[in-house]
């Protein structure tokens, strides 16, 4: 009779939570839509791209949760993605240009709307393209920028390959700050073609994105474009070190001393390197961080030769070029070792 009673009581709960939709709320899929309207969006800013979208359909559901878009993006051809989480609606990076673009993004609930799991939408995707205009080696070749000194940067190339004489290029830039996209207004030029340019004193430009397009001209042929990011301080080439002095220490030791470049760079941005030939066989080359080396010789060494330069270091940029020589500016230090206690003449070639 118990077994009666109870199986009567599970059809009338079955019967009443039926009726009147009565479900477990555990029971229930929890779904919502990908975000609307996404692309992306080139401001002209020769590689600085904006990804944007709206938020997705139906999320009156939702109105307490905190909703999340994770953003997958990067250039076609990279086998690694970038992936930001954001509760924003736009996001803006940098890319090459030279290539396509390719992002998608999904919705995400957290775990705390959702009975402890966290739910996905499936995946908005947007691609972007420039339409590229003539062939490949139509562009210019060998771009070669650097920032000399911390002061002035001079970007130089090589017009494209089997291009005309009446072929020109034109170089634009843009770095987080300017308002559009500035065109160079002082090239260097050879036969009345644009080789390079000269740029003007660039305000607040350090340590962001320096984005370059160098495009082109042509009655006969169209001429592809071409685009470079950097950042200035990594391609920095300081001017050489100056006033070296060398003192003999002692009978076995020569002290090394000099002074930073002269110019706008901070002398804990500085590394050097020296290199030390000992009577025209031996070439040892060392880098140090301070404006003084002291060198170990022999009674037997009757000439040494030493040549130094200096270049941006890794605490103040990811990279840099080296300063010049002698010959090319920097200061060529020449010792000539007579029997001790001689002093040591220093020989500036």
């Amino acid at each position: 009779m118990a077994f009666v009673y109870l199986a009567i009581r599970c059809l009338c709960t079955f019967l009443i939570s039926t009726t009147f939709g009565y479900t477990s709320s555990s029971d229930i899929e929890i779904k919502v839509n990908p975000p609307q309207d996404f692309e992306i969006v080139d401001p002209g800013y020769l590689g600085y791209l904006y990804l944007q979208w709206q938020p997705p359909m139906s999320l009156d559901n939702f109105k307490e949760c905190t909703v999340e878009y994770e953003l997958k993006y990067r250039n076609i051809g990279s086998e690694t993605w970038t992936t930001i989480i954001t509760k924003n609606l736009h996001y803006k990076d940098g890319f090459d240009l030279n290539k396509g673009i390719e992002a998608k993004i999904h919705t995400l609930l957290p775990w705390q709307c959702t009975n402890g799991s966290e739910v996905q939408s499936s995946w908005a995707e947007a691609t972007y393209w420039i339409s590229p205009q003539g062939i490949p080696e139509t562009k210019v070749q060998d771009m070669d920028c650097v920032y000399y000194n911390w002061q002035y940067l001079l970007c130089s190339w090589k017009p494209g390959i089997g291009v005309l004489l009446d072929t020109n290029y034109n170089l634009f830039y843009w770095y987080e700050g300017l308002d559009h996209a500035l065109q160079c207004v002082d090239y260097i030029k050879v036969d009345g073609q644009n080789i390079g340019c000269r740029f003007p004193y660039l305000e607040s430009s350090d340590y962001k994105d320096f984005y370059i397009c160098v495009n082109g001209s042509s009655e006969t042929k169209p001429i592809r474009s071409s685009y470079f990011t950097f950042q200035l301080q990594n391609i920095v080439k300081p001017l050489p070190p100056v006033c070296l002095t060398c003192t003999q220490e002692s009978l076995y030791e020569i002290k090394l001393k000099w002074s930073i470049p002269l110019g706008p760079i901070p002398a804990r941005c500085f590394v050097y390197e020296i290199e030390i030939r000992e009577d025209d066989t031996t070439l040892v080359t060392t880098t140090v961080e301070n404006e003084t080396y002291t060198l170990k010789i022999t009674n037997e060494t009757r000439q040494l030769c030493f040549v130094v330069r200096s270049k941006v270091n890794i605490y103040c940029s990811d990279d840099g070029i080296w300063s010049d020589y002698l010959l090319t500016k920097l200061i060529f230090f020449q010792y000539i070792l007579d029997s001790y206690p001689k002093m040591v003449r220093c020989v500036t070639l």
